[in-house]
């Protein structure tokens, strides 16, 4: 019902037949027990094995580190069918490939890409990405954990990061930190830090109303002693981290229609089955004008999505373009739940249905990997030429 365009038609066989693999999977596996996962606040850990033998983890990664080797199409399309089932189970795909698995590649040595990879996308070692703190979110250049060389080439780091997805069952973590005081920014470096280090802790964070079947931490480092290969080598100054969180954006730009398509689909089933005044809801004008409005907006956010997956797989995306898309779904799909949850009246509130998890949830993302503000910004800058931002 949501392919109103015909999309299936501008995909190759491959794009098609990976998307429909994990669409069973989410069907199959996902979706009988997410919503218990989301109302006793865990994440459903017995997927990652699923999850990796599917293929999802580094998608988008070369084979010869034990990644799919997919194009960028393929890899959105399977962050659109994790996120139909939650967004919790599509960060944690998407955390361990583009943020971790993702900067190791692309600044990695090739001791760590061989150490690390294969690992990381059969699911044996699990990563999370420490960059966000307490009082520097969109502001990262603002960071003050700190990263001190030694004599003997290693490394003492030292400060916490908040809001850190798979956090707590990670056995790395990607931290950045910066390498020469506390003012510039031009001395962040990213670190390979096992989170088993002396020093090396993670709290969870309680009391989460949104995001409930995703692990969610704090990262602590007191003289956290790590070697000197820890260092990312190729990675230089605040653009390294920004680069890994366009991959991250890419993703859920694709992520978020997925969370918007389950909704719509589960107004439109519920519209055509509830009866109310002796016919179907869906038989009423305002029932009506609100499923052709969800449907107008979700085939904008699946056109805008894949043509961004073939700016990026023909290497002409720019992370002004990801910031436009990833601003246009997310506020989409909170939308989009919205009016789907209020169109199921009162059994929009239960767990049985998922809308009002997705809206609760997508209230994260819109925050998450740059708020819609900063976005907003980011477009402005781009139109203007003008830097708002200080």
């Amino acid at each position: 019902m949501t392919d109103f365009y015909g999309i299936d038609s501008a995909l190759s066989e491959e794009e098609r037949a990976v998307r429909d693999s994990v669409h069973r999977f989410v069907d199959e596996r996902v979706l009988p027990i997410i919503g218990d996962c989301y109302v006793e606040g865990r994440f459903p850990r017995d997927l990652v094995p699923e999850l990796a033998s599917l293929g999802v983890f580094g998608a988008n990664l070369p084979e010869e580190y034990g990644c799919a080797g997919l194009n960028n199409v393929s890899y959105g399309l399977i962050m659109q069918e994790l996120e139909r089932g939650d967004s919790g189970v599509r960060s944690f795909a998407s955390v361990q490939g583009a943020l971790v698995m993702y900067p190791i590649f692309a600044f990695g040595s090739d001791e760590q890409k061989r150490t690390y990879l294969p690992k990381m996308a059969s699911g044996e070692i699990i990563g999370c990405f420490g960059l966000t703190e307490p009082d520097y979110g969109s502001n990262p250049a603002g960071m003050i954990t700190m990263a001190r060389q030694q004599s003997d080439g290693s490394w003492v780091l030292n400060g916490a990061k908040m809001w850190i997805t798979n956090g707590s069952t990670a056995h790395v973590a990607v931290v950045w930190a910066k390498t020469n005081g506390d003012k510039d920014e031009r001395s962040i470096r990213g670190f390979v830090v096992p989170t088993n280090t002396p020093g090396f802790t993670a709290r969870d964070q309680k009391g989460k109303l949104s995001l409930r079947a995703s692990d969610t931490s704090e990262l602590v480092m007191q003289d956290v002693h790590v070697a000197g290969d820890a260092i990312l080598p190729k990675s230089a100054g605040l653009k390294s981290p920004l680069m890994c969180l366009t991959q991250a954006r890419y993703g859920i730009a694709w992520g978020s229609v997925g969370a918007a398509m389950a909704c719509f689909e589960e107004a439109a089933s519920y519209a055509c089955n509830r009866v109310m005044f002796g016919k179907p809801i869906g038989a009423f004008q305002l029932q009506q004008a609100r499923l052709a409005e969800m449907l107008t907006e979700i085939v904008k956010g699946q056109l805008l999505t894949l043509h961004l997956g073939r700016l990026k797989d023909a290497g002409t995306m720019t992370p002004q373009q990801v910031s436009l898309a990833k601003r246009n779904n997310v506020s989409m799909a909170t939308d989009v739940a919205r009016e789907a949850r209020r169109l199921l009246g009162a059994n929009g509130i239960l767990a049985e249905y998922a809308s009002m998890r997705h809206m609760a949830n997508l209230e994260s993302v819109y925050t998450y990997e740059g708020t819609h503000d900063v976005h907003t910004l980011v477009l402005g800058q781009a139109i203007t030429g003008l830097n708002a931002f200080q």
